[in-house]
C-alpha cells in the first residue's frame, strides 16, 4: 500500500509540476494564440490528473486529510468549469446543460460545507481560516457561474470572464501547492498570497475585456 501511494505522489507532483509550467505559459501567451491554447490543454489535463490522485491520496490510511480533499475538489472544479465556460457560445449553445448545473452545483454544495467547517473549527479555537478563504472563493465562483448561465446570451464577455476566473483559480491552487509541498514553507501567508495576486490579475483582465468591448 505505501509503495503505491508514494508511485501516485511522485505522479501527482509530476502533473502538478506540469500544470505550474504550462500554467504561467499560457497566462503570458497572447490570449487565444496558438502557445496559449496548446499550454492550457496540457494544463488542464495536468491539473485534472493531479486533483484525481490528490483525492484518492488524501482518503488513504496514514495520509487522510480532509482539507487537501477539499482543496482536490476545489480544483478539479475551476478546470471544469473554466474549459465548460468556452462552450457557451450564444451562436451554437442557447443554454447551461444538466453538466453545468452539476459541476457548479456540487462545488457550490462543497463551498458551503467548508465555511461551515471553517466556523465551527473557529467555535472550537482551532484553525480554520482556510477553510472559510477557499469555501468563500469558491462560493462566489459557483454563484458568478449561475449568474453567467443566465446572462451568457447577452454579455459576449461573460464566457472569456469565467473561464479566465476559473483557470487562473487552478493556477493559484498549482502554485500554493509548489510552495507548500514542494519548498515545504506551509505558512499562511503562502496560503492566501496566490489567491490575491490571482484575484488582482483576473481583475485587471476582467477590466480590460470590458474596455475592448466598449472601444467596439
Amino acid at each position: 500500500m505505501e509503495q503505491t501511494i508514494k508511485i501516485l505522489i511522485y505522479i501527482h507532483a509530476f502533473c502538478g509540476g506540469l500544470g505550474l509550467v504550462t500554467g504561467i505559459v499560457s497566462v503570458w501567451a497572447r490570449k487565444g494564440g496558438l502557445p496559449h491554447r496548446k499550454a492550457g490543454k496540457v494544463f488542464s489535463y495536468a491539473m485534472g490528473a493531479s486533483s484525481l490522485i490528490s483525492l484518492f491520496v488524501s482518503r488513504m490510511p496514514g495520509h487522510e486529510n480532509l482539507f487537501l480533499f477539499l482543496i482536490g475538489v476545489f480544483t478539479l472544479y475551476m478546470v471544469l468549469a473554466g474549459n465548460r465556460a468556452l462552450t457557451f457560445k450564444s451562436k451554437v449553445k442557447v443554454k447551461a446543460d444538466l453538466l453545468d448545473y452539476l459541476i457548479s452545483g456540487t462545488m457550490l454544495v462543497i463551498s458551503v460545507i467548508m465555511i461551515g467547517l471553517g466556523l465551527w473549527a473557529i467555535i472550537q479555537k482551532s484553525e480554520g481560516i482556510l477553510y472559510i478563504f477557499f469555501g468563500g472563493f469558491g462560493l462566489l465562483m459557483t454563484l458568478n457561474d449561475f449568474r453567467m448561465f443566465r446572462t451568457f446570451a447577452e454579455n459576449k464577455d461573460a464566457r472569456l470572464r469565467s473561464h479566465l476566473g476559473r483557470m487562473i483559480g487552478a493556477l493559484i491552487a498549482s502554485t500554493t501547492a509548489f510552495m507548500i509541498a514542494g519548498l515545504n514553507i506551509p505558512t499562511l501567508f503562502i496560503w492566501i498570497m496566490p489567491s490575491i495576486l490571482g484575484t488582482i490579475y483576473i481583475i485587471y483582465w476582467s477590466r480590460k475585456l470590458k474596455a475592448e468591448r466598449s472601444a467596439v
